[in-house]
Formats: C-alpha cells, structure tokens, sequence
C-alpha cells in the first residue's frame, strides 16, 4: 500500500467520526437543556456581545441571548477570566437561570478555540 491512500482513508474515517458525534450530539442533546443544579446550558458560538447580554447561535442555528451581571463568572478551562476576555466567535457553554422568560448567566465557559480558527484548522487538515 501506498502511504497518501493510507492517509485518505485516515482522513475519511474520521471526518465520518465527526460527523456521527455531532449529529449524535445535535440529536441528544438540545441547544438549550435543562442542566444539574437547575442550570439550563446555553451551548453554541458568540455571535453578539453587549454590556447586558451575550448572544450564542447555537448548532441548531437559534440565537439564544443570554443576560449578563455583576455576578456572572467568565473561565477557560481552569483560568477565572474577565468579561472583556469574551469575543464574537468564542464557543461557550453557558450555565443561566430561568429570570422569568429570559436567561440569566450564572457563568460562562469559553472553550480553547473560536468557531472561525477551528473551521481553518479542519479545512487545513482536508488537504
């Protein structure tokens, strides 16, 4: 066998990996779930930010804002950040309240790398 085959086939099976865990991942677990501790999470990509509110498109495509205050915490990983350290295309799970029909953010949690520099990263590996 020759090796660019070898990595094809690699690449192909896991591109069919990714698909099948976020279809499964889409399919079981709504945008917006009902969370331990009475948290509800908010999950998907910062496509807005204000002073008062964030809001996330989630992977179903719905914007979901989110209030924010004085009390709403902001990490990466194990890192305590501040709210300015949030930007648009951030990927973010948020822990809210229901505050009557709205969300309330409890914290957020911003992941390693945003929509826009996971998108490069995955089209860099196609070729």
């Amino acid at each position: 066998m020759n090796t660019p085959s070898i990595i094809i086939r690699n690449q192909i099976a896991m591109a069919i990996a990714f698909v099948l865990v976020v279809t499964l991942g889409v399919a079981l677990l709504p945008a917006v779930a009902l969370a331990h501790g009475g948290f509800e999470h908010v999950l998907g990509t910062v496509s807005k930010i204000s002073d008062t509110s964030v809001t996330v498109t989630t992977a179903a495509g719905k914007s979901v804002e989110v209030a924010l205050d004085a009390k709403t915490t902001y990490a990466r990983a194990t890192h305590a950040l501040q709210r300015t350290d949030l930007k648009v295309g951030d990927r973010v799970v948020i822990d809210a309240v229901k505050a009557g029909d709205k969300l309330a953010a409890h914290s957020i949690k911003i992941g390693g790398a945003t929509a826009a520099k996971a998108a490069q990263h995955e089209h860099a590996d196609a070729h």
